[in-house]
């Protein structure tokens, strides 16, 4: 049995007066995932478990069967994995985002991404924080367009911090790290600016009306997570296909070989065709493959409504229509497509509700047709909830038992 993962990260949502009372998901052209729906085993899988704040870290966990309560030490050093940057078990790993503030005593987070820089620029940036504050103590790696990552060697973890996506528009000052070790942080966030402030990239970033990379956001702090591998757990070999340190670094504490593609970038653009296309052929050795897209949830942090349905429909087209093709030739195969949590265009932000899931498998006599498209409402009314999400791989892989045997 080969085993395929579609994910849509941050695809669900809210339902919005401007689309008549439908999500984006509903309103987008899905036939693929609504066949899917239609054919296979359609539900709600609830992956941000009570305490957690929503997120894709917590999220990504728990659909690879991950309890984030036994696990989740925090986003930096899954992304730290990705790197190859080895963590010291007092070492404190952080979320590095390069951002745009705005002016003034209590500086507005104007955008969380510096207008999405490019890779090559961000890492020039990165290499001069790394020239002006790097030492013994102090680490930065850049990573990809506005992500990258600090290391604190023998660092706090207990301080309490934001991350810059939930504070867009809003006054700083009052999300700053708060808590044991949080003035060293800010101290770095402080020096930082003062080196970005002159940069030469900046100074023609502003010159060309783009958002300048002028500061630094620290957050997502953690040790080193100490996590069974999933290849181990089901005696599987697989590969991890995403843009973003994030999905790459849990792939790797999980076991699962990070597969690059040509042109993926973790926004709209990304090449989503050869996401699936680049799955397929490795499915070919592998037994498992996880792919990762972020523009969906990229568009809702921006509440880019248009541009949200557009990476909805591009992901159905170009990756899942893409993997159903080819999925014949793989034999006997179970493909699992889902949003990891709702990013919805009214808030801007992750949220904690049940996203929609649905398991297919070409062997037909596994499935269970619904008869319904793709949506959370259909998902809601077909009333299968699995929760906690961590439970959602066992019954997709579901080994020794009937595919998707649920305990009554």
């Amino acid at each position: 049995m080969k085993y395929l993962v579609l994910l849509g990260d941050g695809m669900a949502d809210y339902p919005l007066e401007r689309l008549g009372g439908k999500t984006p998901l509903e309103a987008a052209r899905t036939p693929h995932m609504d066949f899917l729906a239609r054919e296979g085993i359609l539900g709600l899988v609830d992956t941000i478990p009570q305490g957690f704040k929503p997120g894709s870290d917590v999220a990504n966990l728990s659909v690879l069967g991950y309890d984030p309560a036994t696990c989740y030490s925090g986003r930096g050093p899954l992304e730290a994995a990705n790197m190859g940057v080895a963590l010291g078990p007092r070492d404190a790993a952080f979320r590095c985002n390069l951002v745009t503030l705005g002016d003034g005593e209590d500086p507005t987070m104007d955008d969380f991404t510096a207008g999405h820089i490019a890779s090559d620029e961000a890492a020039e940036l990165v290499a001069s924080l790394q020239d002006a504050l790097g030492c013994q103590e102090f680490e930065f790696y850049p990573g990809v367009s506005y992500r990258h990552l600090f290391v604190w060697r023998n660092g706090a973890v207990e301080m309490q911090t934001t991350p810059p996506h939930d504070i867009t528009g809003r006054e700083t000052n009052r999300y700053l790290p708060a808590g044991p070790g949080s003035q060293t942080l800010i101290d770095v966030m402080t020096q930082a600016k003062a080196v970005l402030a002159t940069h030469r990239i900046n100074a023609a970033r502003k010159r060309d009306g783009k958002h300048p990379a002028n500061a630094v956001w620290l957050w997502g702090q953690g040790r080193a997570p100490q996590m069974v591998k999933l290849t181990d757990r089901y005696g599987l070999r697989g590969g991890v296909i995403s843009a973003v340190d994030l999905l790459n670094g849990i792939g790797i504490y999980a076991g699962l070989q990070p597969l690059r593609v040509e042109g993926a970038t973790g926004y709209t653009d990304t090449n989503y065709r050869g996401k699936a296309e680049r799955a397929l052929a490795a499915l070919e050795e592998l037994d498992f493959v996880f792919v990762h897209v972020e523009a969906p949830d990229e568009m809702g942090h921006e509440g880019n409504l248009p541009g949200k349905i557009e990476a909805i429909e591009d992901f159905d087209n170009l990756v899942v229509g893409t993997a159903l093709k080819g999925l014949p030739g793989l034999g006997a195969a179970r493909i699992l497509v889902l949003s990891d949590h709702p990013t919805p265009i009214a808030i801007r932000t992750h949220a904690s509700d049940p996203s929609p899931f649905v398991a297919y498998s070409t062997v037909a006599k596994e499935n269970r047709p619904s008869g319904r498209g793709y949506s959370e409402a259909a998902a809601r009314d077909a009333g299968r909830m699995v929760t906690p999400g961590s439970g959602l791989m066992d019954l997709f892989i579901s080994p020794g038992r009937p595919f998707f045997d649920e305990p009554r």
